[in-house]
């Protein structure tokens, strides 16, 4: 099953289910308020989900759809790995360098363009520097990025059946 495209997609979405099903228990049953990182991380997960999904209903047999397919879902889980990884560095910084925290999320989106939206949030973040929560002497965005290293099997796998695949 797995060494088809769809096991490969199917088994990268229900890891995107799960990521995201930890994220609103968090949120909503512990009690941890998303900052705007942890939000894109999120959006990071979903868009992966959503080109596994479209992969795992496609199922292309070929070298070009598996290819496509791979591409896109590295470009999702490579963007989240890198929004992760940012709010782990964030996070490891003293605190006299942390930068100001600056609108919330809802007024930015409210008031802002979506690019400024995202530089804001990816250069001046200081609110996501508090580590609210830890697991094992790691922050959750320590985790989540663990999470995407995993998720990255999904695409790379992709890859690989695209590589070997006869036509």
């Amino acid at each position: 099953m797995l060494a088809s495209t769809r096991g490969v997609a199917l088994a990268g979405f229900a890891f995107c289910v799960l990521m995201m099903a930890v994220a609103l228990a968090l949120e909503h049953i512990v009690g941890l308020a998303p900052c705007p990182l942890c939000i894109f991380q999120r959006v990071g997960v979903i868009a992966t989900a959503i080109v596994l999904a479209v992969a795992a209903l496609h199922n292309p047999v070929g070298r070009i759809g598996r290819a496509l397919y791979g591409v896109l879902s590295l470009i999702t889980v490579a963007g989240g790995a890198f929004v992760a990884g940012r709010h782990v560095w964030l996070q490891s910084l003293p605190a006299d360098e942390v930068p100001s925290c600056g609108p919330n999320l809802d007024y930015m989106m409210d008031m802002l363009p979506l690019q400024d939206v995202v530089a804001m949030v990816l250069t001046g973040s200081g609110e996501c520097a508090e580590i609210s929560f830890s697991l094992l002497g790691l922050s959750l965005p320590a985790w989540t990025l663990i999470g995407f290293l995993f998720l990255a099997m999904a695409p790379l796998s992709l890859l690989w059946l695209a590589v070997t695949a006869r036509r």
